[in-house]
This record gives structure tokens, sequence and C-alpha cells, in this order.
């Protein structure tokens, strides 16, 4: 009997992320939800002189923190040098406390600026810090539409503040 030949499957050229629908399509809070948590203190890792740290609340992994200018400042090439500055010092201290605490094999780190680079705040310039992992990318978020994150993010929080 002759095996059927089948097409290998289609590999998406997309990076899906389903459990993010309730901040995409849920309501949206009043103001800027970056400076709403720094001014209410909420799920700030770290706050500099000039910039701060704090967790992403709907995370693309377990560890997902931003970086962001204390400034509310919509524009990249608005930020000043010393901002700059330390909002990269931020990021380096922010990989190295998830190296403490998360072990993870690699990261992701960048920006996206503007609506059409997929912002989802786009009035206050944030920087992503995702840690991963090798095999990270599971079968969960596509078949069911969930994603495993295996930490509560408030433990994840008490961890990287007592290491920051």
């Amino acid at each position: 009997m002759e095996e059927e030949h089948r097409p290998a499957p289609h590999i998406p050229e997309a990076l899906w992320a389903p459990w993010r629908m309730q901040y995409i399509g849920g309501p949206k809070p009043e103001g800027c939800a970056l400076c709403t948590a720094l001014e209410n203190d909420r799920l700030i890792v770290h706050r500099g002189e000039r910039a701060f740290v704090i967790m992403n609340l709907y995370p693309y992994n377990n560890g997902h923190v931003m970086v962001a200018p204390i400034a509310h400042v919509p524009d990249f090439f608005a930020i000043d040098e010393p901002t700059v500055v330390e909002m990269w010092q931020l990021t380096r201290r922010a990989m190295t406390a998830l190296q403490a605490t998360e072990n993870p094999n690699g990261f992701n780190v960048g920006m996206n600026l503007g609506r059409a680079a997929g912002a989802g705040i786009e009035d206050h310039v944030h920087q992503h810090v995702v840690p991963r992992w090798n095999g990270d990318t599971n079968f969960m978020p596509v078949v069911a539409g969930a994603k495993t994150i295996g930490e509560a993010i408030e433990e994840t929080l008490a961890k990287l503040k007592s290491v920051f």
C-alpha cells in the first residue's frame, strides 16, 4: 500500500497571542495606563530617577516587563538623552534580575513605536523585555486560546523587586 503524500503543514507568519484579546478587545481605562500604574504604584518593579520598570499585565511570557520614562512621552525622539541612558540601564538591570529569578535561555527586547508597529500603548513610549526559554512556544495558544504562565504576576513581581 502506497503511503499518502501530504504537504507540510503551513507555518503561520504571525505570532499568535490570543490570550491578549482581553487587553485588545476589552474596555480601555481613561488616561495613560503606564502613568496610572505609576501613580498607583501598581506592578512597579523599580522606579528610577527618570524611568521605571513595570510588569506587563498581559505578558507574552512569565516575567515580561516594560521599561518606560516617568515623563509621559509619546514620541521616542522627544525623550531626552539622560532618560534614554537610564532606560537602557534599567533594561540591563531587568535582564539581570530576570536571569537571577527566572533563569531564561534568552530575551526579546524592543519597542513597538506607533499603531502600525503594534503598539498597544502608543501614547507613552516603553520598551519590552521578554524572557524566553528553549521550546517556550507550545500548542496551547493556538488550540485552546490560552497561554500557560507558570507563576502569578504578583509572585514574579516580588521576586524581581527582591533582586533589583
